[in-house]
C-alpha cells in the first residue's frame, strides 16, 4: 500500500538559509508536506513566518506551520494562514495547537491558564472563526473592471459576527479567500480528548501509536473523514528522544521495513520526526524516500494544491448558493449577512 509521506522541521535556529535548506531537502525529495514546529516558550523563529519565508523557493511540497489558539488573535491566524496560501500557491495548512503552560501564559500576561476541556472549546471555537473569516470572501468577489469603477462585488462579501464564551470577532477579512478556499487543518492528538477535538474541528490528524496495531486500534476509533498520519521519531545515529511518539533507531531498510510493516493499518500517512535535522534529515531524503519509491510504499503525488494532494473534498464556500439548487450540497448554512 502507498503512504503519504510528511517530515516534521524542528530546529531553534534563527538563520533563514538553514530552513530554506531543509524546506528545498524535502521539496525535492517530493514529500507531500513539511510541518514547521512552534510554541510561545520555544527558543526559535515564528512557524508562521517561517513557513512564509520558504513559500516562495519551493515548488511542491505543503507547508503546514504550528500556531497556537491559546495565545492568538483568530483574525490574525485568518490572514496569516490566507497569505500563506497565497504565497505557496496552494499549499498551506495549519497546526492547530493549544497550551496550557502558565509559563507561556505568564508571557502574554492577558489572562490564568485554562483547563484543559476549555482549551480545546476555545480552539473549537477559532478555527470555526478562522473557517468563516476565510469564506468571507466569495472567490469571484474581485471584479477589477477599471471601465466602470467597480472592483469589489459588495454583494459576496459577507460580515463574521461571532460572539462566543472566550473572544468575539467581525469581519469580513481583510484577505480574499485563500487559494485552497479552505487551507488544511491539522492537529496533533495523543489521546481521546485531541481526537475528539479533531474530529470535530481538522482534516488531518497526528497520532502517536507504540506500533503497527496501535495505529490500527487508534485509527479505528476516529472520524473516518480525517486523514491520518502515524508520527515516527527517526534517529540513524545517537539522540535525545522524545516522549511523545515511536522512536526509531537503526538503518534506512530497517526503516522502510518499519513504514511497510505500519503501511496495512490503514494510515493515510507517515510524518517522520528527524532526532536530528542536519543528519537525519538528509537520510531521509536522499536514501529512504528512493527506497521507498523503489518498494512502491511511497509515490510523489502530481496535485498542485494540498487539500487536493491529501484527497480532500473541495472546501465549498458556505455562502455560494448555486442557482439551479438554491444552495450548495454539504455546505453549512450562511451566518452572515451581505455587505449593503
Amino acid at each position: 500500500m502507498t503512504l503519504q509521506l510528511a517530515v516534521a522541521l524542528d530546529g531553534d535556529s534563527f538563520a533563514a538559509a538553514d530552513w530554506v535548506g531543509w524546506a528545498r531537502q524535502a521539496d525535492e525529495a517530493l514529500l507531500d508536506f513539511v510541518t514547521f514546529d512552534d510554541r510561545f516558550g520555544r527558543r526559535g523563529p515564528d512557524a508562521v513566518l517561517t513557513a512564509a519565508r520558504v513559500a516562495p523557493l519551493t515548488r511542491h511540497v505543503g507547508l503546514v506551520p504550528v500556531a497556537t489558539t491559546t495565545h492568538t488573535e483568530p483574525f490574525h491566524l485568518s490572514t496569516a494562514l490566507a497569505t500563506l496560501d497565497y504565497a505557496s500557491r496552494g499549499r498551506a495548512g495549519w497546526q492547530v495547537r493549544i497550551s496550557g503552560d502558565p509559563a507561556e501564559a505568564a508571557l502574554l500576561g492577558r489572562r490564568p491558564p485554562l483547563g484543559a476541556d476549555e482549551l480545546f472549546e476555545e480552539a473549537v471555537d477559532v478555527v470555526e472563526v478562522v473557517r468563516r473569516l476565510w469564506d468571507s470572501w466569495q472567490d469571484d468577489a474581485i471584479i477589477k473592471d477599471v471601465a466602470t469603477g467597480r472592483f469589489i462585488d459588495r454583494d459576496r462579501l459577507h460580515y463574521i459576527a461571532f460572539d462566543g464564551r472566550y473572544f468575539s470577532v467581525k469581519g469580513p477579512s481583510i484577505v480574499p479567500r485563500p487559494p485552497q478556499g479552505q487551507p488544511v487543518v491539522a492537529a496533533l492528538a495523543h489521546g481521546p480528548a485531541a481526537w475528539q477535538f479533531a474530529g470535530t474541528a481538522a482534516d488531518l490528524v497526528f497520532i502517536t501509536p507504540a506500533d503497527a496495531g496501535d495505529a490500527a486500534k487508534i485509527k479505528s476509533r476516529l472520524d473516518p473523514e480525517l486523514k491520518v498520519f502515524a508520527d515516527i521519531a527517526v534517529f540513524f545515529g545517537p539522540g535525545a528522544a522524545p516522549s511523545d511518539a515511536a522512536v526509531f533507531t537503526g538503518t534506512v531498510p530497517q526503516l522502510a521495513d518499519l513504514i511497510g510493516a505500519w503501511a496495512g493499518s490503514g494510515i493515510d500517512g507517515i510524518r517522520l520526526r528527524p532526532g536530528l535535522l542536519g543528519r537525519d534529515l538528509g537520510e531521509i531524503t536522499r536514501e529512504l524516500v528512493p527506497e521507498l519509491r523503489r518498494r512502491s510504499l511511497f509515490a510523489p503525488s502530481a496535485a498542485v494544491t494540498l487539500r487536493e494532494r491529501l484527497g480532500l473534498p473541495v472546501a465549498i464556500n458556505r455562502y455560494e448558493r448555486p442557482a439551479a439548487s438554491g444552495g450548495a450540497e454539504g455546505a453549512p448554512r450562511p451566518e452572515g449577512v451581505p455587505v449593503a
